[in-house]
């Protein structure tokens, strides 16, 4: 199914915008000091910007609203990515974030908290994903859960997913995390707040453990500029960059999920898949904008990752020792 597009549903997607001021001072006024950006923004979108501009075929659903949903779909149509998007009555989010140009670029994000979505409107989205999963290869659902959707909202597109045979990605957090497992996502991506949150405190490892035990196939956990963790029915692998990168890590997060998916997609090993989810991760730290990846960064880092398998400790079940080295089956 490689020349299937990846499916990203996005259902709280963002206009970002983005003021560069040099050192953000609470309470204060302050000059912006060149042209705010505005983008069609939010994790799904992030996702696909990335692999569309990796040149991977990728295609975009979801949900937006308002003049601001608007701008998005024409971002999206201007960009060249094709997207189905569901419309709503209400308005889609802006996002607003400070970047401080005197402090390696550190980052101020204000989330508004999107529109609410009817009940109608959420069939119309799930008629939506129906409809479109038999012609792609992969899912990747990712973001927060707009208002008037339950908990269990991914649980049930990972359901759909699994139903028509599609590998999923699932990139969220809190109630959305913890129901989505259930259904068993092929791989899910907290990031180590995010774990901790749905697994409790402790060691990464055990945490992810617990994560698999309640469903997923496969957990790759972003832990910053210490790279990844992975856990698989085959065993465990810690990937580190070799290089720290400065700059704004709003996109990283997205970009890991974009190379992830582009290796479960097309049956890569899971250490190639690795390799690019940090590199690809690095870049985006150095690029301007989230959903950008920097090549001369990700290219330089991809020389210096480093990924190893490590001894699993603590509750865990799977089939670690099965000789599988290279974790060239952690997408089954």
């Amino acid at each position: 199914m490689s020349g299937r597009p990846i499916l990203v549903i996005t259902l709280n997607p963002a206009l970002d915008v983005t003021y560069p001021v040099a050192t953000l001072r609470p309470g204060d006024s302050h000059r912006v000091t060149s042209r705010l950006s505005e983008r069609a923004g939010g994790k799904g979108i992030n996702v696909a910007q990335v692999l569309h501009r990796a040149g991977r075929p990728v295609l975009v659903t979801g949900v937006v609203g308002g003049d601001v949903g608007a701008r998005i779909t024409t971002d999206l149509d201007v960009a060249g990515i094709p997207q189905r998007l569901v419309r709503c009555a209400d308005s889609t989010r802006r996002t607003v974030t400070v970047v401080e140009t005197d402090r390696a670029h550190r980052a101020t994000v204000l989330n508004e908290p999107g529109p609410t979505i009817t009940g109608a409107e959420w069939s119309s989205v799930v008629d939506r994903v129906t409809q479109l999963l038999p012609d792609v290869g992969a899912v990747v659902l990712t973001g927060s859960l707009p208002r008037g959707l339950a908990p269990t909202t991914y649980r049930e597109l990972v359901s759909l997913a699994r139903a028509a045979g599609r590998p999923t990605v699932l990139d969220t957090s809190g109630p959305a995390l913890t129901a989505a497992l259930e259904a068993g996502p092929t791989l899910v991506k907290p990031n180590a707040d995010e774990l901790a949150e749905a697994a409790g405190a402790g060691e990464t490892s055990a945490a992810a453990a617990r994560l698999r035990e309640a469903g997923a196939a496969t957990v790759v956990a972003s832990l910053g500029a210490e790279g990844l963790l992975a856990l698989t029915r085959d065993g465990l692998w810690r990937a580190r960059p070799g290089l720290r990168v400065e700059g704004n890590p709003t996109g990283a997060g997205d970009a890991c999920v974009a190379a992830l998916a582009d290796g479960l997609h097309h049956g890569h090993a899971l250490l190639p898949t690795l390799e690019r989810a940090v590199s690809w991760s690095a870049g985006a730290v150095a690029a301007p904008t989230a959903g950008e990846v920097d090549p001369v960064t990700a290219a330089r880092v991809a020389e210096l990752v480093s990924v190893r398998r490590e001894p699993v400790t603590g509750t865990w079940t799977g089939d670690a020792g099965s000789g599988n080295d290279d974790g060239s089956t952690w997408w089954d």
